[in-house]
């Protein structure tokens, strides 16, 4: 693969230990490769003091202890920058994390998806339509946020496409699938929300005590199956 252009890359400040680097303004799957393919680039390349980096639809935040940074004659932001924009001058749009395959079972209706025939009613089809479409495709994980592994999904069916509630719910339970917009999404934890439920999984996304705390990782693909009352697939 071609290097992807260094002029496309834009980085500003984010306070004095963080630089945003802005690749773009759209919500696509080839502009979100190139946020991961940058984010692959400075994980190999062993850039000084970088402590963490967050992707989302087409931005990477790129925190950093500025100390291994002062002393180069300029700013530690600006000696930062001069060597992102290096280092991804050279970077290639394929050079991201070859893409997990995740399975998620979900328990659609009924007490755990209470928003599903609202849903059905919206998109003018059977609950057993709205199940199959949902479950008929791949999603991609477009990022993390929110709350803490709670994965924004592309690959929506349109058909699919229903408005947040009017009135946001003060509690969700940890593992509701819901739908806003052309989204969908899984509450890793018990938070207020406003998503449309149509199911819920059993499986854990956020446990904290664990080396990588989430399950699920920007540009994983990842596939819905109907499950069972016991979550079985």
């Amino acid at each position: 693969m071609e290097p992807i252009s260094a002029s496309e890359l834009r980085l500003e400040p984010l306070g004095d230990r963080a630089l945003l680097a802005v690749l773009g303004d759209t919500i696509d799957p080839a502009m979100n490769d190139q946020v991961h393919a940058l984010a692959g680039a400075i994980r190999a390349g062993g850039l000084k003091g970088i402590r963490d980096l967050v992707p989302a639809y087409a931005t990477l935040a790129v925190h950093y202890d500025p100390e291994p940074w002062a002393g180069t004659g300029v700013a530690p932001a600006q000696a930062l920058a001069r060597e992102l924009r290096a280092l991804w001058a050279g970077t290639a749009a394929d050079a991201g994390e070859p893409p997990r395959a995740v399975t998620i079972p979900v328990r659609y209706g009924g007490e755990w998806g209470p928003d599903l025939e609202a849903v059905a009613r919206h998109c003018g089809l059977p609950e057993a339509e709205v199940i199959r479409r949902h479950t008929g495709t791949e999603y991609r994980v477009f990022m993390l946020g929110f709350a803490p592994g709670f994965p924004y999904l592309g690959g929506l069916d349109p058909a699919l496409a229903t408005p947040r509630r009017a009135t946001p719910r003060t509690r969700i339970p940890a593992g509701s699938v819901g739908i806003a917009g052309a989204q969908t999404g899984i509450y890793p934890l018990e938070t207020p929300g406003g998503w449309q439920i149509i199911g819920r999984t059993g499986l854990e996304l956020f446990d904290p005590a664990l080396p990588e705390p989430c399950r699920l990782r920007p540009g994983d693909r990842l596939r819905f199956v109907a499950a069972d009352s016991e979550g079985t697939p």
